[in-house]
């Protein structure tokens, strides 16, 4: 029993750790630059639309756990800040499509290149012996969440529709 009470504090602390590494480098990347102009959810659905390449609005909704006439007004902002683009779906012209524009993918290329040099900055203080054990975590870490995802992709294709 005392292995599992030490596991679970040790991942919350580690979780609240990652937390506050998070806030921090978020912190300075929304707080500069053309993410300034952006509500957290027009970043969100920028970050998504990044991630996904181009997405419905039904599939940013239901992403985003909002109702469509909420996505529409964001992506209605985006467009207009210039970030975003609507277009029709090759496949079905009823759905109209939405990914970012050159200057949208700009934005996120922005957003990653600040918050990697803030995490540099902090790497800088660390010592030799801490940054090898921080890359041997990180590697167990990724493959540990890549296995995860594959479990989860396994399990989503063998479930019976609903």
């Amino acid at each position: 029993m005392r292995h599992i009470d030490e596991r679970d504090v040790l991942i919350n602390r580690i979780a609240r750790i990652q937390h506050e590494l998070a806030r921090h480098i978020v912190r300075s990347r929304f707080l500069s630059g053309a993410a300034s102009n952006l509500t957290m959810r027009q970043l969100q659905v920028t970050v998504l639309l990044s991630i996904l390449g181009s997405a419905s609005g039904q599939d940013l909704a239901r992403h985003l756990g909002v109702g469509l006439a909420t996505v529409s007004g964001i992506v209605d902002r985006l467009v207009r800040h210039g970030l975003a683009g609507r277009h029709e779906d090759p496949d079905d012209r009823r759905v109209r499509r939405v990914e970012l524009t050159p200057k949208g993918k700009a934005l996120i290329e922005e957003i990653q290149d600040t918050g990697l040099a803030d995490l540099r900055r902090i790497l800088d203080y660390l010592d030799l012996d801490t940054l090898r054990m921080l890359d041997l975590v990180g590697i167990r870490m990724h493959e540990a969440g890549r296995r995860l995802h594959e479990e989860e992709a396994q399990a989503d294709s063998s479930s019976p529709p609903g």
